[in-house]
């Protein structure tokens, strides 16, 4: 008797579900013919196996059974009635299993399932296992793959080298029963005259396979591979094919190449109608430390200057766009993180649909973090996109360095934090500035009696400024004097809050009045340049900040107090927050808030938002400003979405009416954005969507506007089953640039789920 092999007698085991006929009803589904008469059961695929290791393949198989018979003479053993075999990962259950004690073949018999030890499912009615529990010879098998995947053969044969050779195999991730369990045709198939399944490798290859959409036969899959642990494998994806005005007929594909199960590259070829071909590739690599990808593209097309002739002169060079990012955890403590992305020229990537942003960022991060510090070395360039925008201008920011730290114990009662700043902007054929400063800040924090929360800050501060070359910039208020100049700032603040909370219609609501008071003597300001504290406006979310400017280069001084009311309610579907404050100076000193800030009076602006949930089905937030005086709305911006994950509209609006005409970076302007998915059927819907500049030359005397302007808006149908999506979409753009053209685009989406190809 082998010693692989240890007979354990069990009383029958109730708990072990019978999957009867389940190979038949796969079949019913996909060859449209059951393989066996059996009833039809549900197959689901096994849950993964829970292990932190390879299984121990080698070790005994223990099995359970209502009864056993030995048979000396043939050397036999067998087991019948509810049979399990069981091996670290692996198990088999059948009606019945003879062993051969002499080969050490095991035959299993009768409503089998095999499950391996990646959690994959195999049933059939008889299959050959050998004394190592490896599946040999079967016939009307279904392989029900852990990622889904099913995979149904008439015959399978065990070749010498273990893998399994089927014939007549067809394979499909979609359900063949509905909800009723009822069987059902599957959106998509594959079908091929010779599967191999390698146990060992873990994939599945198709020989002479085609798909098959909705019943009918289209293209054949040459190479397909499935992999039955759900990694990828190399090989070619499903291609994209789409029109636009600006390149024709487009039709790209993507190879897909493994290189290691943490590294990879793909890729990808665009040949057009109107364009000469592109080809781009992506890397991607995962270590120990970090992980990162690299990208790009290019190729040689006619492109369009933009640098301001009028109709444009013609080009052809070389183009294209290069992208990468990554970060590494060094150690606990240090990290770096990096990006770039580099365009030969300002419409690229709108030409070719990579993206539409307007700026290129690249930056590179170095920090340290532990419990009471934190320090940043970082680095930033921009490649501007925009038309009319001067490269020159555009700054380099090298080095960024901030360093932060707690004190450990109280001082005085409260927490202090001191910072160290420094800047260095450069640009090419413009203003270059360096600054550097070093502050600290004290905070503490105290609950009343009565259950009110006073805070009070005390922050100093010095800086050091040095700049050139100041008159190139256009803005005067951001110039600053050339040379060094130095400051220093001292601010105090007292903070209170007073929450308040009650029961409210089966909920809870909390009513926070909330007043702070700040106080910063007179700084000079314009004598230093300004680089990081222009687009100022005020809102709810600077409302009680120690200082309403963005950034370090201006400073609000004098005294002022700011006051607001918080309120919150919390229901069981419905929960709501709202808060509304202003603030008033407390002398008549002179500010350097640009008129239409809503901060350049003695009284401020009101400053308000709401937010509003009604379970997951309705979420409204609304921002706004309104003048102190006429209480006209000089912001107002609402975002709402509305409806299910099915079906849903999304609503955004935007109108800053500032009257600011004299700083480019506050200008006026309106904007309406729309977006909607409609469910008509079960798996099908239609959706859009579209952006509308609503500017007029009222409101910015510099825009071209007529005060219903479309940017661009598309509309698409699409169906999603669960395991089918595709979508047919039409996009037009109104706002033509350089080579990127207006017009129409058409994009044709298909995903298969499980399947590559």
């Amino acid at each position: 008797m082998l010693p692989a092999l240890q007979p354990i007698l069990h009383p029958p085991d109730r708990s072990v579900h019978r999957h009867r006929g389940a190979a038949a009803a796969f079949a019913l589904a996909l060859f449209g013919c059951p393989l066996a008469a059996h009833a039809q059961d549900a197959v689901q695929p096994a849950a993964p196996p829970a292990k932190a290791a390879q299984p121990d393949l080698s070790g005994p198989i223990g099995f359970e059974a209502d009864g056993i018979a030995y048979d000396s003479d043939a050397e036999t053993v067998t087991a019948t009635g509810n049979v399990i075999l069981r091996r670290e990962g692996q198990s088999v259950r059948a009606d019945a299993v003879t062993w051969n004690r002499t080969t050490g073949q095991i035959v299993a018999t009768g409503n089998i399932r095999f499950v391996d030890a990646d959690g994959n499912q195999l049933f059939t009615d008889k299959v050959e296992l050998t004394d190592e529990l490896k599946a040999g010879a079967m016939e009307n098998m279904l392989l029900a793959l852990r990622e889904g995947g099913r995979l149904v053969a008439a015959k399978g044969e065990r070749a010498a080298d273990g893998t399994v050779l089927l014939s007549n195999a067809a394979y499909s991730a979609c359900a063949v029963e509905d909800s009723d369990g009822c069987p059902r045709n599957p959106s998509w198939r594959i079908t091929a005259k010779r599967v191999i399944y390698d146990p060992a490798q873990k994939r599945v290859r198709f020989t002479g396979a085609r798909l098959e959409l909705f019943g009918v036969r289209l293209l054949p899959l040459p190479g397909l591979v499935v992999t039955t642990d759900g990694r990828a494998v190399s090989g070619l994806l499903i291609p994209d094919v789409r029109l636009s005005a600006s390149n024709g007929v487009e039709f790209s594909d993507t190879y897909y190449l493994r290189l290691a199960d943490n590294r990879d590259i793909a890729v990808t070829g665009y040949v057009y109608t109107g364009a000469l071909p592109m080809v781009s590739a992506q890397y991607r690599a995962l270590s120990t430390t970090g992980a990162y990808q690299v990208t790009g593209y290019a190729t040689r097309s006619k492109r369009i200057s933009v640098a301001g002739a009028a109709g444009g002169n013609q080009e052809t060079d070389f183009r294209g766009y290069f992208f990468a990012n990554g970060k590494f955890q060094l150690s606990p403590h240090w990290s770096i993180t990096g990006s770039a992305r580099i365009s030969s020229d300002r419409t690229f990537l709108r030409r070719y649909d990579i993206s539409r942003d307007d700026r290129l960022r690249s930056m590179i991060d170095v920090e340290r973090m532990d419990d009471t510090s934190y320090l940043s070395i970082a680095g930033w360039a921009t490649q501007t996109l925009r038309v009319g925008d001067r490269q020159g201008q555009v700054p380099l920011a090298l080095p960024v360095i901030d360093y932060r730290r707690r004190i450990a114990g109280p001082v005085l009662g409260g927490k202090i934090e001191l910072q160290a700043n420094s800047l260095a902007i450069t640009r090419t054929s413009g203003q270059d500035t360096q600054r550097a400063f070093a502050s600290a800040r004290w905070d503490l924090r105290r609950l009343t009696r009565m259950g009110q929360e006073v805070t009070l800050t005390g922050l100093v501060r010095g800086d050091v400024y040095h700049s050139d070359e100041n008159a190139l910039t256009a803005t005067a208020i951001y110039r600053g004097n050339p040379g060094w100049q130095t400051r220093a700032l001292a601010t105090a603040a007292v903070d209170v809050k007073w929450p308040l909370i009650g029961s409210f219609a089966g909920g809870t609501q909390v009513l926070t009045p909330r007043f702070q008071l700040v106080a910063s003597p007179q700084v000079s300001n314009l004598s230093v340049p300004n680089e990081d504290a222009r687009a100022i406006d005020l809102e709810d979310s600077n409302l009680f900040a120690l200082n309403r400017f963005p950034g370090y280069d201006r400073i609000e001084n004098n005294f002022r107090v700011t006051y607001g009311l918080d309120y919150s309610v919390r229901g069981s579907k419905v929960s709501a927050d709202f808060n509304i404050g202003q603030s008033y100076r407390l002398t008549n000193q002179s500010v350097i808030f640009p008129d239409g800030t809503g901060l350049s009076d003695k009284v401020s602006d009101v400053v308000g938002r709401s937010e509003v949930r009604f379970k997951d089905f309705v979420k409204l937030t609304h921002k706004f400003r309104l003048d102190k005086d006429s209480f006209a709305i000089r912001r107002n911006e609402i975002d709402a979405t509305i409806g299910s994950r099915s079906t849903y509209v999304q609503v955004g609006y935007l109108k800053l009416n500032r009257d600011i005409n004299t700083v480019e970076d506050l200008s006026d302007r309106e904007e309406l954005r729309l977006a909607g998915r409609l469910r008509v059927a079960r798996y099908w819907s239609v959706f859009g969507s579209t952006i509308v500049d609503l500017t007029s030359g009222n409101e910015d005397p510099l825009s071209t506007s007529d005060g219903f302007d479309p940017i661009r808006h598309r509309l698409g149908v699409a169906y999603d089953d669960d395991c089918l999506s595709f979508a047919v979409t039409w996009r037009r753009d109104y706002q033509p640039t350089g080579d990127a053209r207006r017009g129409n685009t058409f994009l044709f989406r298909l995903a298969f789920r499980n399947l590559g190809v």
